[in-house]
Formats: C-alpha cells, sequence, structure tokens
C-alpha cells in the first residue's frame, strides 16, 4: 500500500539568478496537521508561473521517495528533504513506470486523477543548485507526475493511498514522458495516449502534433521526412532545409510591386530548376552594404507560384532600411544574392476545410504564395482574402490577388482602403473604406472550421486574432508570421523591459561571429559563456526558453550557416537544419533565424 510521506506547500517568491529576478513557487516546505486539497491548490500553495504549471490540470505534483534515494545515490547529496523537488506529496510508492495516466487515488477526504507527467523546467534545478535537473528528470525516466482533484477534500502526511480505478490504455507516467521527450516512439504509442480522456489539453495537443508527423500530414506532407520531435516544436513538421547554408542565385527580374514594395525573381546561376517552397516560407538573404563591413542578413517572404523552378522575394523599401534600400538602389538584373534555403512553418496545410487569409501592408506576401497554391491547385475549397491598404498606390499586388481570388470556384475577396485616393474605384480597387479591424472581421460571418493565416503590422495581428477566436476560430486554426524578432518567452522572468538588441555590455569575445539575423545584429562569441542562449541574452536579443539543459524544444530554431557543439548532449536532437541554443556553442561562423 502506498503511502502520503509529506505535503509541501509554497507560495510564489522572488528568487536573484543569473542576474534576473525569478518569480517561482518551487520552494515548497512539508507543513503537518490536515490540509484541504482543492481544484487548483492545497491550502498555502501557489505557483509562479501559470504557464507552465498549476490550473486544474496540474493542481498537485507527487514526487516518490524512491527517486529521492535515486538522486541521494546519483549526486552524492544527503540533504534531499521532502518538497525540495517542488512536489506537493511526496509518496513512497507509485513509481512512475508503474503508475498510469487516468489512474485515481483516495487520499484522505479527496480524490485524485493523474493527468500528465511533470513539465520540463529549469526552476526545480534552480532549487536543486544543479541546471541539469530538467533534463536528468527524463533521462533517469523519473519525471513525477500531476494531479487534478476530482473531489475536493482534507489531506495529512501519513495516510495511505488507495488505487479507485485504473486509467485506459495503461500508459505509464514514464511511458508517455518519453514518446514526448525522447527518441524512438511508435505511432502506436502516440494513438494509446491520446485515447485517455484523463491526460491534459496541452500533452493531447502535442502528442496530435506529433500523430500528424508521422502520418505526414503537416505542412508540405509528401515531400522530405521531416526529423526532430514535432511534439516539442513545430519546426519539425516542416522538410529539411533544401541546401545547407548559402549558396548564389541570380536575380533575373525586378517589379515594383506598388509604391514602397518591389519583387526580385531570383534563379539558379545555371538554369537548373530550384527545389520547390512550401506556400508561406522564407528567403534569408545576405545583402552586401555599402563600402566595407560585414553583410545585412535579412529574410523576406516568398511571394510567387509554386512548381516555377524560380524563387520571388517582395520587399517593402522602409525609409530607414539599409538592406531594403540596398535592394532597391543597387540590385539589377544579372546580380546575384546569396540565400539560404527556404525555411518557416507558416505554411498553408493541406485539407479540404475552409480558408481565410488575411493580411494587411507588405504582410500580403506570404499569404498571397497561399494563394497561388490554392489557384494552382484549382482547389475547390472556399477561400476567404481579406487585405487592408492605405490606398491603391500602396496595394501590393492588387491585380495580381484579384485574378488569383476570380480563378477559384469558392472564393470571396473583401479589401479595405484606408484612404482612398480619388482614383481609386470602390466595388472594383476596394471593397470598402476603413481598416480590415477586429469588429469587421466578427461581421463577415467566417466559416469556424476554417484554418485562418494571418501576415501584418503587430496591431493588426493581436486585434484580428482576438476577433478570430470571438468568432469561433480555436487557436489551433489560427496561424501567425511575424516580420522581425519574435517575442520573447522567459517564463518566471520579472521586470524584463524590451531593449533594443545591442552589443555585449559586460565583455567582448575573439571567437567566431554569431549572427543573429532577424535582429540584424553580429556578435563575436566570447568563450567565458556557456551556450548561444547566454549571449543572446546578454545582447538582450529576444529569446525563448524553458528547461534550458536540451529537453522542451522551447528554444529550437533554424540554423542558417554553420555549425555548433553540443553541451549536454540535447535528450533529443533538434529538427534537421535547426539549433537548439541553450546547450550550444558555434564552432565556426553561425547564423541564426533570431
Amino acid at each position: 500500500m502506498a503511502g502520503l510521506v509529506a505535503v509541501s506547500v509554497g507560495m510564489p517568491k522572488d528568487v536573484p539568478w543569473h542576474g534576473k529576478t525569478v518569480r517561482t513557487g518551487v520552494y515548497k516546505q512539508p507543513v503537518s496537521g490536515p490540509r484541504m486539497a482543492r481544484r487548483l491548490n492545497i491550502d498555502g500553495d501557489g505557483q509562479g508561473d501559470l504557464h507552465g504549471h498549476g490550473g486544474e490540470q496540474r493542481a498537485v505534483l507527487v514526487y516518490q521517495a524512491d527517486s529521492y534515494r535515486h538522486w541521494a545515490r546519483e549526486m552524492g547529496r544527503d540533504d534531499l528533504t521532502p518538497g525540495i523537488f517542488g512536489e506537493n506529496f511526496t509518496v513512497d510508492g507509485l513509481p512512475d513506470d508503474e503508475v498510469c495516466i487516468g489512474d485515481r487515488y483516495r487520499v484522505g477526504g479527496a480524490l485524485f486523477e493523474v493527468t500528465q507527467p511533470r513539465v520540463t523546467c529549469y526552476r526545480v534545478g534552480l532549487r536543486l543548485g544543479e541546471p541539469r535537473m530538467a533534463a536528468l528528470l527524463v533521462a533517469h525516466h523519473r519525471p513525477g507526475f500531476y494531479l487534478r482533484v476530482i473531489e475536493e477534500g482534507e489531506v495529512e502526511a501519513g495516510q495511505e493511498i488507495v488505487k479507485v480505478a485504473t486509467g485506459p490504455e495503461a500508459m505509464t507516467v514514464a511511458e508517455i514522458d518519453a514518446v514526448l521527450y525522447l527518441p524512438g516512439h511508435t505511432r502506436e504509442q502516440v494513438e494509446r495516449a491520446l485515447r485517455i480522456p484523463a491526460l491534459s489539453p496541452g500533452w493531447q495537443a502535442s502528442l496530435r502534433t506529433l500523430r500528424d508527423q508521422d502520418a505526414g500530414g503537416g505542412p508540405g506532407a509528401g515531400g522530405a521526412p521531416a526529423s526532430g520531435s514535432a511534439g516539442l516544436n513545430t519546426a519539425a513538421t516542416a522538410p529539411p532545409p533544401a541546401w545547407p547554408g548559402f549558396r548564389p542565385l541570380v536575380v533575373t527580374r525586378i517589379e515594383p510591386e506598388s509604391r514602397s514594395v518591389f519583387s526580385l525573381h531570383l534563379a539558379a546561376p545555371d538554369g537548373s530548376a530550384l527545389p520547390d517552397a512550401l506556400p508561406g516560407q522564407f528567403l534569408t538573404v545576405k545583402v552586401r552594404p555599402d563600402g566595407s563591413g560585414p553583410p545585412l542578413i535579412r529574410s523576406y517572404s516568398l511571394s510567387g507560384e509554386p512548381g516555377t523552378g524560380t524563387y520571388r522575394i517582395s520587399v517593402k523599401a522602409e525609409p530607414h532600411g539599409a538592406a531594403s534600400n540596398r535592394l532597391r538602389r543597387h540590385v539589377r538584373t544579372g546580380d546575384r544574392l546569396d540565400c539560404a534555403a527556404p525555411r518557416g512553418t507558416f505554411c498553408l496545410a493541406d485539407g479540404d476545410n475552409p480558408v481565410v487569409l488575411l493580411s494587411a501592408g507588405v504582410g500580403v506576401t506570404p499569404v498571397l504564395a497561399m494563394l497561388h497554391t490554392l489557384a494552382h491547385d484549382h482547389s475547390d475549397r472556399e477561400v476567404w482574402w481579406l487585405h487592408g491598404a492605405h490606398d491603391g498606390a500602396e496595394h501590393p499586388f492588387a491585380r495580381e490577388s484579384r485574378e488569383l481570388v476570380g480563378a477559384l470556384a469558392h472564393a470571396r475577396a473583401e479589401v479595405y482602403y484606408s484612404r482612398p485616393a480619388a482614383g481609386d474605384r470602390r466595388g472594383v480597387d476596394y471593397t470598402d473604406t476603413g481598416h480590415l479591424s477586429p469588429e469587421r472581421v466578427r461581421g463577415l460571418g467566417l466559416p469556424a472550421e476554417a484554418d485562418a493565416y494571418l501576415c501584418g503590422p503587430e496591431g493588426f495581428m493581436a486585434g484580428v486574432t482576438g476577433a478570430l477566436a470571438d468568432v469561433g476560430l480555436p487557436a489551433s486554426r489560427v496561424h501567425t508570421e511575424t516580420f522581425g524578432a519574435t517575442a520573447a518567452l522567459t517564463p518566471g522572468i520579472k521586470d524584463h523591459a524590451a531593449t533594443a538588441p545591442h552589443q555585449p555590455a559586460d565583455r567582448t569575445g575573439t571567437g567566431p561571429t554569431v549572427s543573429f539575423a532577424r535582429s540584424g545584429l553580429e556578435v563575436p562569441w566570447d568563450d567565458a559563456r556557456d551556450s548561444l542562449l547566454e549571449l543572446a541574452e546578454a545582447c538582450d536579443v529576444p529569446v525563448q526558453w524553458s528547461c534550458r539543459t536540451g529537453v522542451c524544444h522551447t528554444c529550437e530554431l533554424p540554423l542558417l550557416s554553420g555549425k555548433v557543439a553540443y553541451s549536454p548532449d540535447p535528450v533529443e536532437p533538434p529538427a534537421e537544419g535547426d539549433v537548439l541554443i541553450c546547450c550550444s556553442r558555434p564552432t565556426q561562423e553561425v547564423v541564426l533565424d533570431l
């Protein structure tokens, strides 16, 4: 019979870490006497980061006394006291390789259900003083698990833990943890896991993505097989890049598309067909600056027709855009540009459900490639083409998009000009005056079963995303593309004001150059740093991370050129052509899509 050894609670507090302040509830301490287990927490307990911890599906964290003994031997420590792994229940029994998702247990007056393994998190390593701990928990198959409170009631250390129901599919905590975080899972394991009603929604979403990858149902299905785990990072759903690093492409044509947008047509210098790109992907280009200095590295969406063996990128010449104005003023037909292979996971997915393509300004470029693909395939899907522009002179691809919409059997266009010029024709050039606003999106009657693809300025994206949720589109069907740096994800970090990327203020390295392509920054590597992630943080380059030890793949991003070495080795390698910046260091000059 299993028993409850200790009940531990702790409220979130601020802790100094690496020059930052972390808000965390990992510092649990045992309590005596009965405590009420409620739907979201045990009385006196709290979580500092509700994105990764807490909530109804993760109300109570369980860790085992046997795992304590294991880590005491492995790490040579005698200071591992109940609650130090951040758990609420320290238990005797209930090993991860026997407890199954969906099992139900009665403890005192409360009834609990197992919902998922512990999520990987750097904060358990922070508490233990062992930065590798998130990776070790997975690699040693000892993650611990979360409980949902089915019936609220009092619990107390010393009580028996009585199993009252067995979860369907008999899938243990250790097995399902390995399916997501370790290589070598089978399709049958993923399908079994998805048949367990008690599995938390977050894990269900990750495993559905993993199932779709295994079935070849991701973007560009039918192409080269993907690598990496799609359940951890959507980059794994795209095929590997068609070539490593950069290769020269020749400019065959230059065309104005609006007052500020122009297109460059690119081909292989030897006339051979370029590999097909997925509709929605982008091309990264090295732009030689005026005079001396390193090249400027920028990414531009592919906007052309599929299957031509050539590429078309479209560029907006910003008033102070060094790269865009260099391309506009100095590049001529016959010139060569060094280009990385098409990348990106903002891609039109296969299916027969409706498609909604929404854009504003130059954000039209990636969704135009999707419209081209739908027209090229003579698609019978219901297609909504929604675009906002200032006026006709600032409406790129106006005629081209009208013709593509007209070629589709079930397509509808809504185009809005915020300030139409005298010569702009309402009902021909545009639908109505004003912005493509959230209010307009809510009133269009968009089908709730549609997949929506959005690209445009930040404010437009935020407002329209909310409007799509209001009309019933689930978040999983709303796909977005962001120009420039992506939003930072730094769980638990407090008071981190956004700062423009810059050279590191503390010290300058002498190693190979690290180029942050989206941030327009080049920095020499410093061997005193542990990882590319640390270098990016020193430069205030927006980054995304969680475990910091190569487990969760939150930090995975395209490695556009160069090579890295890992220390420690990631639990599962990233997708081909990608890098995990949390545990890698450059061995030569690298260009990161960051």
